[in-house]
């Protein structure tokens, strides 16, 4: 398979062809088939390609398609590599995209432009595909700014709605400025390696640059501001959770398998440089740790469903910096992984509901919702499940307690990064059981109009729910902790895969005790047991006792209600004084004052010349004769004189 590794990308952007071009004369149902069946194809050939690295040397496979920009011996191929990192990618972006592709068939079915949907769909998995298969930096940016053009399409896929149109731009704005990081670090790479290639790029690392030194430092901190806007970390995670104004499958498409992931791919791929820069390290943990919490915090307080979702993945994002951050990138990517199966479950589920409440997304405005909407609710509660972290069954458990365990026995670690990842964790337990309260138990706070039309989703919605359940519950495995793996003989699977893959920390291991780990990992486990059983019966029976509660924090809750007044803050801090000094000194100083004034002075004159010339050209001959006179009779007086 390895030299039809071209095809894993051209799946899509076939059908990206397709549909744009011929969708609206195809029909909807053809559409239908295109759509997912590309991304299916893609997933068909990404399986194959799989088993094949993992059968090859070295765990690797590369295609060199053509090349691309050749100048003397500088040359950047259209090459594809398919390893470890690139090869978990492919599974989940194409394995959880075909679900969503196959979810929208019904989600999206009475919407106007169906067929550019499906388009902008397509083309959103192959650009991610190029950034995960390019072997080159340059390649990877070609995917990266791709994924943003195609994020803002998707997010302003409603244009006509202004909340729409300003939400896709302030995507594509913020993600401009981690984008500058990136071409600023590709630059400062090629003036010192002379290369783009990624993989001679980390091998020639360690001897091409000092560690700690403050080149590899400067290149790595770029890197990380790009990540930051991909990723949606402080300070430019501020367009994600407005982002929810695109259809709810895009929002799940963005959040479990393409955008927001891509900037951990990043830290993973280049992990050779970031190991060589403990400050930038130190910063990746505490910009995951802080935001992990900023945002657990904001979403306790959301009515919004898809609002909770947003800023629970922004939350999540956060654990797995916290874990690039301490050197445990593989285990970073492991819940890159399950992140990704019950973080699309989530938001699939939500859009079932609101599909169902005729697109209602306040959760105030629900409730009771399990007898209407069986498999709907039983998905969402094991999603839940998994984020929250209940113990022993759920994907979410193994990568949260594995990230939590390693923040705290890493070289690079500290219990100050426990701590912090514990409490978000129990946050998180809460604000999440607060939403299944809310929406599907308790008595119905829906309009009896609505309620009486409110009925389970088709089909096409409620396969991909139940599949991505299953990988809700089964994905954890494959990362079963040493401490609990031992006893029952059960591997590690994915930390074996990853074994000698990821640059490792350049200081000796610490050990700790198995009863230390066992230990934290009750604390943090039991407390969100806690905090899950509380916000269920608190929500779910005791709405009156949630209220008081509301009313005697109303300014803690106002705070949180308004996401701390950060996209306040940034408009008066940013945006005010740029539309000010565009607006009072660049126009009206600059541009009208002295731009213009400059050349309207300028051609004043030249009309003002010209008008006095011109009394000289009347057509009158007499005129002219006396004109010829007075002259002749001046040069003869300058000649004899």
């Amino acid at each position: 398979m390895t030299s039809y590794l071209w095809l894993i990308p051209s799946f899509p952007l076939l059908g990206f062809l397709v549909n744009g071009l011929l969708g609206r004369f195809l029909g909807r149902r053809m559409v239908s088939l295109i759509g997912p069946g590309a991304v299916g194809a893609s997933l068909v050939v990404s399986v194959l390609v799989f088993l094949e690295m993992l059968a090859a040397p070295e765990y690797e496979i590369t295609q060199n398609l053509f090349t691309w920009i050749g100048a003397g011996t500088f040359q950047i191929p259209v090459a594809f590599t398919v390893d470890r990192l690139s090869g978990l990618y492919i599974l989940i972006v194409t394995g959880v995209g075909f679900l969503i592709h196959v979810y929208s068939v019904g989600y999206m079915w009475d919407e106007a432009g169906y067929y550019r949907y499906f388009a902008f769909l397509n083309l959103f998995i192959f650009f991610m595909l190029l950034l995960v298969l390019g072997s080159s930096l340059l390649l990877m940016f070609v995917g990266w700014e791709g994924v943003g053009l195609c994020s803002y399409l998707l997010i302003g896929f409603y244009f006509e709605r202004d909340s729409a149109a300003a939400a896709a731009k302030k995507a594509f704005v913020v993600n401009r400025i981690g984008d500058f990081g990136f071409i600023v670090a590709t630059l400062l790479l090629f003036v010192i390696f002379g290369t783009l290639d990624m993989a001679e790029i980390n091998a020639r690392a360690e001897t091409a640059l000092s560690f700690g030194g403050a080149l590899v430092t400067a290149i790595t901190l770029l890197f990380l501001l790009g990540a930051t806007g991909k990723s949606a970390q402080i300070p430019l995670y501020v367009w994600l959770p407005d982002a929810m104004e695109g259809p709810t499958p895009v929002s799940a498409l963005i959040h479990a398998a393409t955008m927001v992931t891509a900037g951990l791919y990043l830290l993973a791929r280049m992990s050779a440089l970031f190991v060589m820069a403990p400050v930038t390290m130190a910063v990746v943990a505490a910009i995951g740790a802080a935001t992990a919490f900023f945002a657990a915090t904001v979403g306790m307080a959301q009515n919004d469903i898809k609002r909770v979702l947003a800023y629970s993945t922004v939350s999540q994002l956060g654990f797995m910096f916290m874990a690039m951050g301490v050197g445990a990138f593989a285990v970073g990517i492991f819940h890159v992984m399950t992140h990704a199966f019950f973080k699309a479950l989530l938001f699939l589920g939500s859009g079932s509901v609101i599909l169902a409440l005729h697109h209602e997304q306040d959760m105030q405005k629900m409730g009771g919702l399990r007898f209407k909407l069986p498999i709907t609710t039983w998905t969402f509660v094991i999603g839940t499940l998994a984020i929250s972290g209940f113990p022993f069954l759920f994907a979410g458990f193994f990568s949260k307690d594995e990230i939590l365990w390693q923040s705290f026995s890493s070289p690079w670690g500290h219990p100050i990064l426990w701590a912090v990842g514990a409490v978000t964790a129990v946050l998180t337990a809460f604000y999440m059981f607060r939403a299944v309260a809310l929406t599907f138990f308790g008595e119905s706070r829906v309009d009896p109009h609505v309620a009486m039309q409110a009925r389970e989703s088709p089909w096409t919605m409620t396969v991909p729910l139940i599949l991505l359940a299953g990988g809700a519950i089964v994905g954890g495995w494959l990362g079963i902790p040493h401490i609990l793996g031992e006893p029952l003989h059960l591997p590690n699977v994915l930390e074996h895969y990853f074994d000698g893959f990821f640059a490792t920390l350049p200081t000796e291991a610490v050990h700790h005790e198995a009863s230390t780990e066992l230990l934290l990992m009750g604390i943090s486990t039991g407390a969100a047991l806690v905090a899950m059983w509380f916000a269920f019966r608190l929500f779910g029976t005791y709405r009156d006792r949630a209220a008081r509660m509301k009313a005697q924090l109303a300014a803690l809750h106002h705070l949180l209600f308004n996401k701390y007044f950060v996209d306040e803050l940034y408009d008066w801090v940013i945006i005010k004084p740029i539309y000010w000094t565009s607006r009072t000194v660049l126009w009206l100083m600059v541009d009208v004052r002295l731009i213009d004034w400059t050349v309207n002075t300028v051609g004043n004159m030249a009309r003002s010349f010209g008008g006095a010339l011109r009394l000289t050209h009347n057509g009158i001959i007499q005129n002219y004769a006396v004109g010829i006179a007075l002259g002749a009779t001046l040069i003869l007086w300058f000649l004899v004189f």
